[in-house]
């Protein structure tokens, strides 16, 4: 199997302005974690030390991105910015029409009442937290059909996020292609550790598909990090840059959901893109209910101009292979340290298998979420939880127990040094090394949606 290239890398930028960080104690750190319920989600940031909650609109804008932010067209409609960023997502990403929204679940809601009908299936490469809920709402039913190999952390299989095309065609033969609005393939799959789709996988979807009629939308949050690994690890792509390889994986999609809070390099904002017109002409409707004008979508202007330059610097070759490099890093070191991830290493961020670090809490006392408690009570680090509670429950009330339970170690991009990756590292080593006087939780609270970012917890 080909490696990735193990060259030393620098990062392709200088820092220019810094943000100090609260450094915390011990005994602060365990009142602010009692009072968020043992919740990192319930932690006010100016109690965290190094904050890898997530990825979502952390990173660090360039200074170009700034210097555009200066050049937003705050016109309540026909914003300049919008059409700047409809002409960088013709080029960089491909799709014909353009939906801006506040962020990826104002896309996702959209195209899921447009699309969905109850009663409708929705094949997926593993399901994602928002995405799932949105269709559901909609009256929709998500069904996994990603390869096995994803579920299994020690499996280093390179494109875990592929899809089992034998697996989507008994579905399609089950429930009729008249049943399957689209298939919605994300890149790269983020539940399962941030984990690429191959672009050969993708093409014999594209075949599929067409042979039944179904189309395939496009989860692009992080697009331009799945297009590195296909670089790395895929024959006949090592010569392409990252920019062609993005505009590949595009083209063999009908439209897309994008978070532009990842990969596109921004604190806020997102989009729908569609190839339809008919597609494109309801959800210009819609967003005018839900969003804002179809020329802004809930954004400012200034929002809207950098995100349009972020993108471009998105599909930098430098930018890339420095943002996955640092989370190589820090998946090596935690490896030497012994730290059970899931491996290949991903692109966003690191994934601790909390099942092989605390064998001895079942899955219905939240491993996961004990682990992201306890390392925050280490160091000051916030992680979060991706297992049973970030599952949540079936319709029927039943809890979802999927088979991955993980500790979500996110890199926001351009914003942490090596040395903090080394902090990082050092405290999962110490945790690990105390893991087994570590014990479970009860949780004490329960929103109605999305139970992992307000839920609140208690030691057993």
């Amino acid at each position: 199997m080909k490696q990735i290239s193990k060259n030393s890398w620098a990062e392709p930028f200088k820092i220019k302005m810094v943000e100090l960080l609260k450094m915390t104690t011990p005994a602060q750190r365990k009142k602010a974690l009692k009072e968020a319920g043992l919740n990192t989600f319930l932690l006010k940031s100016e109690d965290v030390y190094i904050d890898l909650l997530t990825d979502s609109g952390t990173s660090a804008m360039s200074d170009q991105q700034w210097a555009g932010m200066m050049l937003g067209d705050e016109a309540y409609a026909g914003s300049s910015n919008y059409y700047h960023l409809e002409d960088v997502v013709k080029e960089v990403y491909g799709y014909k029409y353009l939906i801006p929204t506040h962020q990826g679940r104002g896309a996702e809601h959209i195209l899921s009442q447009i699309l969905i009908k109850k009663g409708d299936i929705i094949p997926g490469n593993m399901y994602f937290t928002t995405t799932r809920l949105h269709q559901e709402l909609a009256g929709g039913r998500f069904e996994d059909i990603i390869i096995k190999e994803a579920h299994d952390s020690a499996n280093e299989f390179p494109f875990k996020g592929n899809v089992d095309l034998n697996k989507l065609e008994t579905l399609i033969k089950k429930h009729g292609a008249q049943k399957i609005p689209y298939v919605c393939i994300a890149t790269s799959v983020n539940m399962a550790g941030g984990q690429p789709i191959s672009i050969k996988n993708l093409k014999e979807l594209r075949t599929l598909t067409k042979k039944y009629g179904i189309r395939i939308i496009h989860d692009m949050t992080r697009v331009a990090e799945n297009a590195y690994f296909i670089q790395q690890l895929e024959k006949g792509y090592s010569k392409k840059s990252i920019k062609q390889i993005v505009k590949e994986i595009c083209s063999l999609t009908d439209g897309a959901t994008m978070s532009a809070k990842k990969d596109a390099l921004v604190n806020i904002g997102g989009f729908m893109a569609t190839n339809e017109w008919d597609v494109f002409e309801e959800a210009r409707n819609m967003v005018v209910v839900y969003e804002g004008l179809h020329t802004y979508g809930g954004l400012a202007g200034r929002d809207m101009e950098a995100m349009a330059i972020g993108i471009k610097e998105s599909v930098n070759d430098n930018h890339i292979r420095a943002r996955v490099g640092q989370v190589i890093y820090l998946g090596e070191q935690m490896m030497k340290y012994g730290v059970p991830i899931v491996k290949p290493i991903g692109g966003h961020g690191i994934f601790v298998d909390a099942k092989k670090m605390l064998p001895h809490i079942p899955q219905h006392e939240y491993p996961a979420q004990t682990l992201a408690a306890e390392l925050y009570l280490d160091s000051g680090v916030r992680t979060m939880e991706r297992g049973v509670v970030s599952a949540g429950r079936k319709p029927n009330g039943e809890n979802y127990f999927p088979k991955l339970e993980l500790v979500r170690f996110t890199i926001p991009r351009r914003v942490y040094t090596q040395a903090h990756m080394d902090v990082i590292a050092e405290s999962a080593a110490r945790v690990f090394e105390r893991r087994k006087k570590i014990k479970g939780l009860k949780m004490i609270y329960e929103p109605k949606y999305l139970r992992f970012f307000q839920a609140r917890f208690e030691q057993l």
